[in-house]
């Protein structure tokens, strides 16, 4: 007897259709799973085997032939082992025929439960684009089936509710659910954060343009502090940003009982290599540059990192996109992420500052030359965390919450996407060469300013771009139509300040 369960297997964030193929005759018994499997596929034969007698069905003993369809594409993980299953029981008469455009992936545990598989939100997002009208999912994955809409998803919590299911039976489909995201209660707020004032200032902008941001001052100045408190003045995800967030979480295997509904902040060990930084791996898993999709990679202690792992983010700044290749495939993933990171000024950290550095002019060099000046070139806003005084750290007077520069930043926000509405880009540092001629014009007294600035400070081209957007930004943030003198001013003045000096 022969059977046909459709399934899906992933390639990245991409799921395409698989068909499973089962065919049972007489002859030696044993099973063969054919179809580029990898090990932990190859093993759901045994985790079936179990899962069918513990459940009450019965395995034949005759010689199983299992093809997994297109047979020239890899196939990778354990969500294979609930087709099969299902396949194995059509086969035989147990259940009815496998019904037509009824997709199914899901890990059988020895006893016949579903447990959770990884990839499960890019699986629904692309059946819902071929115009599937259902499909079937481990219970546990059930939270981030709420959100899409299309097909009707079905979680069945064992093999034998999933049986049911195919015959026609059991529970009714996941209730469908809207997306809460918007919060006040941040762990880590600007009113706890004392004195910085210009720093702030410096992230509202950056959170205002999605422009990347250096802090650089010595050490115990609040440069962590900082950025952990970016994510809470950033705007609040879309469903649409924060179901592709949560597509990269879920292949990675780290997406929870729900889908992600803040936006990620990422903070890597200055120890992490150049695999974790991009992904990879034999699976060509997701790495941290992707883990920052939508949302933040912060850097503490910049000059600590490895310089290979420092310069593959180069590309992605600018692109959006990390592309991982490996023998056997090559994957792109989203990277569309802000970058923060800090730095000390010199080794000790107190150059420039009351304290006395004991570091020599080449040490300092040497510090400061960890950071290669293409990847400096690529970040907009460059600013100075000083030492906080007593006066304010003892002040009882409360700073200004990220409630408050949230709205600044969602005001100046609508007025970017107003502007850029249907060109596909959400914030000025992602307008292309053409937008940037179009929208970032300053009048002529800015332009004498930046003609000014370009030859004193030696400017690239890059850098030119850079600081007309962060100028478009500050206009946005006071609401106004021209970019002026002031603005340009302080975008140069950002963009002037050079690693402490």
């Amino acid at each position: 007897m022969l059977s046909k369960v459709s399934s899906f297997g992933l390639r990245g964030i991409d799921a395409y259709p698989v068909e499973v193929e089962t065919d049972i005759h007489s002859g030696l018994p044993g099973t063969e799973i054919v179809g580029l499997p990898d090990a932990a596929t190859k093993e759901s034969k045994e985790r079936v085997k179990s899962a069918l007698k513990n459940s009450g069905f019965v395995f034949p003993p005759k010689n199983i032939t299992v093809n997994l369809a297109p047979a020239d594409t890899r196939k990778e993980g354990s969500l294979y082992d609930l087709p099969i299953a299902l396949g194995i029981l059509a086969a035989t008469g147990q259940i009815a025929a496998a019904p037509e455009d009824f997709p199914v992936v899901g890990e059988l545990a020895l006893d016949g439960t579903l447990r959770k598989v990884r990839g499960v939100l890019p699986v629904l997002i692309s059946a819902a684009a071929a115009g599937c009208k259902r499909i079937m999912i481990p219970a546990a994955n059930a939270g981030e089936a709420a959100y899409i809409t299309g097909p009707e998803i079905y979680a069945p919590a064992t093999l034998k509710e999933a049986a049911a299911l195919f015959c026609g039976e059991g529970a009714a489909p996941v209730a469908h659910r809207t997306l809460e995201t918007e919060r006040s209660d941040y762990a880590e707020d600007l009113k706890y954060v004392k004195g910085q004032y210009a720093a702030k200032r410096a992230l509202e902008i950056a959170a205002a343009g999605g422009h990347n941001v250096l802090m650089v001052g010595p050490p115990g100045g609040g440069k962590t502090m900082l950025a952990r408190c970016l994510p809470s003045i950033m705007p609040e995800l879309t469903l649409e940003e924060a179901l592709e967030t949560s597509e990269i979480y879920s292949v990675a295997g780290l997406l929870d009982s729900d889908i992600i509904r803040e936006r990620p902040f990422r903070s890597p060990h200055h120890t992490a290599s150049r695999i974790s930084m991009t992904g990879g791996g034999t699976s060509a898993r997701p790495g941290e540059i992707s883990l920052a999709h939508n949302g933040v990679l912060f850097l503490d202690e910049l000059p600590e990192y490895p310089r290979s792992s420092l310069e593959i983010l180069r590309q992605p700044l600018e692109d959006g996109v990390i592309t991982v290749s490996r023998a056997a495939r090559s994957v792109t993933y989203p990277a569309d992420f802000m970058l923060v990171a800090s730095m000390n000024p010199c080794p000790c950290g107190h150059y420039g500052t009351d304290k006395e550095c004991v570091c020599t002019p080449a040490q300092i060099q040497k510090y400061r030359a960890r950071v290669s000046g293409p990847l400096l070139d690529r970040i907009d806003l460059r600013i100075e965390a000083d030492n906080v005084t007593y006066d304010e750290i003892s002040s009882d007077e409360t700073a200004e919450p990220s409630s408050a520069v949230r709205e600044r930043v969602n005001r100046a926000r609508k007025i970017q996407q107003k502007r850029l509405e249907g060109s596909g880009v959400y914030c000025n540092a992602k307008m292309n060469s053409a937008m940037t001629r179009e929208y970032c014009r300053p009048d002529a007294e800015g332009d004498r300013l930046l003609k000014s600035a370009f030859d004193k400070l030696g400017l690239s081209a890059r850098a030119y771009t850079r600081i007309l957007k962060v100028a478009r930004t500050i206009a946005d943030l006071a609401e106004s139509a021209d970019i002026r003198a002031e603005h340009l001013s302080e975008a140069i003045q950002y963009r002037a300040f050079e690693q402490g000096t």
